[in-house]
């Protein structure tokens, strides 16, 4: 074969090689055609938005550049915050306007605009955003404020290319959550996104984000404790966040506390042991008594071997486990008022437990035999108990049994 060209009707085709000629890179005349852009329409966002969009610069290259402009006012020196020396400046930008929401809104309205014309600059203005939120240590405190309003607005707004995680994560630099420049911005921002949305918003928001179950991270070392942040949110008015914030605690700790009861139940470690463990964890998590009242039953029925449709021996393998039970249940069931929680968490469970249905007044002849409960708090549960899940059959299968107790203290 033959590697000479075949001619061709048009004369000799000459093949040249493509090359990607790269135009030299000039991020300063970009910045300053932005500039002008804005001192040409004296800062009016739908004129500069208009002007921009008919604009034929090459946003593709130079975005990061362009959300440089429209929030300092001009472009930075590569790796700083810090504005070039060369280059004019605008004084229309987002850190220029009034600390306030409305002043701020247009400018969400106007990236918001910018990008649906051009979706290729998300990732540019995801880019400027973290940059911005690292270094916040170097703005003043009215601009990390406007920062914090604007962020907050455009997760309001779901403005494209700031997923949570881009402003969240950004902002758990050691030195700046030291410094509280950290929980000042994020304050700001709860406040801010919690005037137009609901909390189950902001918690999805921050699940999003990784720090639904960590706002303490954003606390300075020194005040990282539950006591602190209720203090400081209920402070700045964010109490729906503290109320949050105590529920969540609640439950990562009775989570801690029913896996140790748990392992020892399964473990079959002795009463008085488990019975220790249990109070100190209560006393360390503050643990309401009903609460533990509560925790204790559900931990131990979920430790029953139940054999799946055998109705007998699913009575049988409770019953064995109360009984076995009985002295925890003893040292928590202090009162009249947590024994008769202890019997509205019975009547429910049985209620909403085909497997247990039936063994309702069994379980309370058992605990009473064991000195769980006392014959005065079963009688007010029969007469008065506030409890309507299954009452009236439950009321019916414990009658003679209640029968017995009356005539016995008559007798007495």
């Amino acid at each position: 074969m033959s590697s000479k060209e075949k001619p061709t009707l048009g004369g000799q085709r000459i093949k040249t090689r493509k090359r990607n000629i790269a135009a030299p890179l000039d991020p300063a005349s970009f910045s300053d055609a932005i500039v002008q852009i804005y001192l040409d329409n004296a800062g009016d966002l739908e004129l500069v938005a208009k002007s921009v969009e008919s604009s034929d610069l090459n946003f593709s290259r130079y975005g990061d550049t362009f959300f440089e402009v429209v929030f300092i006012g001009v472009r930075t020196q590569p790796g700083t915050i810090k504005p070039e020396e060369e280059g004019e400046r605008h004084p229309y930008s987002l850190i220029d306007c009034a600390a306030q929401r409305e002043a701020i809104v247009p400018y969400v309205l106007f990236i918001q605009k910018t990008l649906r014309r051009r979706p290729f600059l998300i990732k540019s203005l995801e880019n400027v955003m973290r940059k911005f939120l690292q270094s916040l240590e170097f703005f003043e405190e009215n601009e990390r404020q406007k920062l914090a309003i604007f962020t907050a607005l455009a997760f309001s707004q779901k403005l494209s290319g700031l997923p949570p995680e881009t402003v969240f994560q950004p902002l758990l630099k050691d030195n700046l959550v030291a410094k509280g420049i950290v929980l000042s911005f994020i304050t700001e921002f709860f406040k801010e996104y919690l005037k137009d949305n609901s909390l189950d918003d902001l918690i999805g928001l921050l699940k999003k984000g990784k720090m639904e179950d960590n706002l303490l991270e954003f606390f300075p070392s020194t005040k990282r404790t539950s006591e602190a942040l209720s203090e400081h949110f209920t402070k700045e008015g964010l109490t729906s966040l503290v109320e949050y914030n105590d529920k969540k605690m609640f439950e990562v700790k009775l989570k801690e506390i029913k896996s140790t009861l748990t392992t020892m139940i399964n473990e079959e470690a002795e009463i008085s042991e488990v019975t220790e463990v249990v109070k100190q964890q209560v006393k360390d998590a503050k643990f309401p008594d009903i609460e533990v009242v509560r925790m204790l039953w559900d931990v131990l029925m979920e430790a029953v071997q139940w054999s799946g449709k055998n109705q007998q021996q699913n009575s049988n393998s409770a019953l064995r486990q109360v009984n076995a039970w009985a002295g925890l249940m003893n040292a928590f069931c202090t009162s009249g008022k947590l024994e008769l929680e202890l019997i509205y968490k019975v009547q429910t469970q049985c209620y909403e437990d085909a497997k247990l249905m039936k063994l309702f007044p069994e379980i309370v002849r058992s605990l009473y035999d064991q000195d769980v409960l006392a014959e005065d708090t079963i009688l007010l549960w029969f007469r008065k108990g506030s409890n309507q899940k299954g009452r009236q059959s439950f009321v019916k299968a414990l009658e003679p049994f209640v029968k017995w107790l009356e005539e016995a203290e008559e007798e007495e």
